[in-house]
């Protein structure tokens, strides 16, 4: 086996086995070794033709929390005629729902409008549950709330088969599974990603640090969960971070997905289980990039000056 893994064609693929994880690295052009990861599971692709240029046990199924919502955007965005500008109202039991669960929140107020294209920055900046929640029940197929996320969930499935997510199932809208069974491998989720961030819609949504529907629909303005796009000081201003996505349960522990672009080439990554879901990907996007002119140094980890977490 070990044989077969090492036959490389030309550009450099090397195998490395470390702990029983299996570390498969195609090495950028200046040939650095990839940084060591705390993450359980990981991958970066070129964001362009979708080549592996690293990966760790990339092929194993794993929970992804609220990165699930990057699949519940691309179903709504790529719906044919979609109005952006449709007010959705919303229901207490969409409030009651993240309350019970003890999930991250858009807080919006009940009964109030707000648009679809609001609903998806509520749902991709904070995470809003509730917004995932109201995205599912507005635009499933049944006559009862339960059938109408049920069917959102079952073209979810059906949009991951399309894509080629062989290892992905969802059973939830928001990433709070109710079976366990809310898998992905991050290369499943990179594919997923690569082909969101074609949609100029969806990247604008990711990238966006803040965003205010001007009280009408929640009760304050929303911050993006994800810290590489953050300004300083409360985030990393990351050079040339443009998303994707946050994500943290008890099951899945701390997962990114993210997305960088400078000199022209851009990469997306995937970091499930990680506990320095930041600081690997600043590494990882250092090695694959170059080193960042202006960034807190993604390499070294004993930051001095360490900037809060946000769990979602």
């Amino acid at each position: 086996m070990i044989s077969n893994l090492m036959r490389r064609a030309k550009g450099a693929l090397a195998v490395t086995i470390t702990a029983g994880a299996l570390l498969t690295v195609t090495a950028p052009a200046q040939a650095a070794p990839a940084p060591t990861l705390t993450a359980a599971g990981a991958i970066v692709i070129d964001g362009t033709n979708g080549a592996t240029l690293m990966a760790k046990d990339a092929d194993t199924k794993r929970p992804m929390a609220s990165t699930t919502k990057i699949m519940t955007a691309m179903v709504v965005t790529s719906l044919p005629g979609l109005n952006l500008d449709q007010k959705v109202t919303v229901k207490q039991e969409y409030l009651d729902y993240v309350y019970v669960q003890g999930a991250s929140s858009a807080q919006l107020k009940a009964g109030a409008t707000p648009t679809v294209r609001q609903l998806l920055y509520g749902m991709m900046l904070p995470s809003g549950c509730d917004a995932a929640y109201a995205l599912a029940d507005t635009f499933g197929s049944g006559t009862t709330m339960a059938a109408r996320t049920a069917d959102f969930i079952a073209t979810m499935n059906a949009k991951a088969k399309e894509l080629g997510m062989a290892d992905t199932v969802f059973d939830s809208f928001d990433g709070i599974s109710p079976t366990g069974k809310n898998l992905t491998s991050p290369r499943d989720l990179a594919k997923l990603t690569r082909q969101a961030m074609a949609d100029p819609l969806f990247q604008t949504l990711v990238k966006t640090t803040t965003y205010s529907t001007g009280g009408t629909a929640t009760v304050g303005s929303w911050s993006n969960t994800n810290l590489l796009v953050q300004p300083r000081p409360t985030g990393y201003g990351y050079p040339g971070a443009i998303g994707v996505k946050t994500g943290t349960t008890t099951a899945s522990g701390k997962c990114l997905v993210f997305s960088v672009t400078r000199n022209g080439k851009t990469v997306i990554g995937v970091l499930l289980n990680d506990e320095e879901r930041y600081m690997d990907s600043m590494a990882l996007s250092d090695w694959a990039l170059g080193p960042a002119t202006g960034s807190k140094n993604a390499l070294q980890r004993s930051n001095t000056e360490p900037i809060p977490d946000v769990l979602d």
